[in-house]
Order: C-alpha cells, then sequence, then structure tokens
C-alpha cells in the first residue's frame, strides 16, 4: 500500500473541493487509478459548507458558562458544544466528552485549531453525502472509479495523542468481520471485527498532521479493502453501548 500526501491552498466557502483535489494532485504529478481512495480532512468539508462560527456572535446560556468553568474553556465553545452534541458525559480540562453522530468524541467534533481567530470549525452536516458527491464527481470529471474516505482526528481511551477516525466512507466496506475465521491454531474468532477505515483514516492522519502541514487530502493506492458501491457514515460504524466494553462499563458504574 502506497499513501501520498496532497498539500492544497487554504480551502474556502463554497469552493469547488474536487476541482481543488484534481488541481492538487496534477500540481504534484499525482494521478489517479480505478480503486484509489481519496482520504480527505473532514474540516475543509466544513470549511465549504460554511460551517465556522464566529465565537463573539455566540451568546453562552448559563449551562454553557457552568460547563466552561468546570473544564476550563470558552463559555461561548461551551456553547456550541452543548448546540452540536447529541449527549454530553463529562471531561477535563480544556475538552468536553461527548456522543456526536455516534462516534464518542471531544467536544463534539468542534475545533479551533487551523480556524480564523474567534472563530470554531464544526463537523460538516452530512459526511456521508458528501463522501457519495465526492466520489461521484471524481468518477465524472476523471472517468476513475475511486472511493473516498472522510477522516477527523479521534482519541483512545487512556492513549495519549490523537488518531485517525473515519466519519464517512463511500466505495468500500469500513468493517470487516473476522467473526467467521479461524487464528493460526485453528481456533474460531468470537467478537473480533477489524475496522479497516479506521486503520486507513490513521494511516493518513500521520501524513496529514495537526499544525501548518496544509495537507487535508491523502491518495491512497493500493489498499487491501473490499471495494463496492456503499456509502456508509460513522453510524453504520458504530457500537450499540451495550456491546461496547467502555460504554457499557461506563454506565453500569455511572455513579463514580
Amino acid at each position: 500500500m502506497r499513501l501520498y500526501a496532497v498539500k492544497t491552498r487554504i480551502i474556502k466557502t463554497d469552493d469547488n473541493i474536487v476541482e481543488v483535489i484534481l488541481e492538487s494532485l496534477k500540481g504534484q504529478k499525482l494521478y489517479l487509478e480505478d480503486r484509489d481512495i481519496l482520504a480527505i480532512t473532514s474540516k475543509i468539508i466544513a470549511y465549504v459548507e460554511g460551517r465556522l462560527v464566529k465565537l463573539s456572535d455566540v451568546k453562552p446560556s448559563d449551562e454553557a458558562k457552568e460547563l466552561a468553568t468546570r473544564f476550563s474553556i470558552n463559555p461561548e465553545f461551551a456553547e456550541l458544544v452543548l448546540r452540536e452534541a447529541d449527549k454530553v458525559y463529562g471531561g477535563v480540562e480544556k475538552a468536553i466528552l461527548t456522543l456526536k453522530n455516534g462516534v464518542l468524541t471531544a467536544n463534539a467534533g468542534i475545533d479551533n485549531k487551523n480556524a480564523p481567530n474567534d472563530y470554531a470549525v464544526l463537523w460538516p452536516n452530512d459526511a456521508k453525502k458528501w463522501a457519495k458527491h465526492i466520489r461521484e464527481e471524481v468518477k465524472h470529471k476523471t472517468g476513475k472509479q475511486v472511493a473516498v474516505l472522510i477522516i477527523d482526528s479521534g482519541l483512545v481511551p487512556l492513549r495519549m495523542g490523537t488518531t485517525g477516525l473515519a466519519l464517512a466512507v463511500a466505495g468500500f466496506k469500513p468493517i470487516k468481520d473476522c467473526r467467521k475465521e479461524k487464528d493460526i491454531y485453528g481456533k474460531p474468532l468470537v467478537i473480533t471485527r477489524h475496522a479497516i477505515a479506521d486503520d486507513l483514516a490513521s494511516a493518513a492522519h500521520l501524513l496529514m498532521g495537526e499544525a501548518t502541514e496544509k495537507t487535508p487530502v491523502v491518495l491512497i493506492k493500493g489498499a487491501l479493502v473490499d471495494f463496492d458501491g456503499g456509502v456508509y457514515s460513522s453510524e453504520n460504524m458504530m457500537m450499540p453501548f451495550n456491546e461496547c466494553i467502555f460504554m457499557r462499563t461506563f454506565l453500569a458504574n455511572s455513579r463514580y
């Protein structure tokens, strides 16, 4: 498998994201082939959608002010988290643990990193819709049948630092079910499923970086995935609470 970091200019609201990606690929002498995967950070999609909010325009509620005090964050930022999150569980200094679109994530995916001063960037309204659109538009413009992976940075409990997180996939199966397979000693795998999309998201995230890299796209060639015509959201990759070792344990012991 080969991965190529693709640098672009700064993306702006109402840009044609596919044209920007194709121009950037051409500028780096990178060419699309059938069964390539384009990994794209959700942040540039949010920019195109205009999902930037000016913090000074946000009026924080009393609940937001309380969260801001508890977790040492800006009250306006806390208000956005409350608006965007499906559920709020708690947090630590500078981060609130939330559920958003089936993903356990910090601050409902809201970020002020790589956003203009006094602005925050929200997650895209519909990453699944964008993954489908970009795949179809690339096919229309190039004739190539590629897959699309929209990613953000995520967290793993008790592990320091961010990894890649798949928010949406178009063109390949994001999860491989290994429960009918056997290990090298012939024992059946009972609960194992392989998070293919998250693995690829982490590989792309390594090249994208978290600071001034201006590398919002990674071209992936030779990935060992099951290509299909499906489109998947983060909810399709979500495990039910009662099957999740983290959530089931936390909820069962919530009195602590």
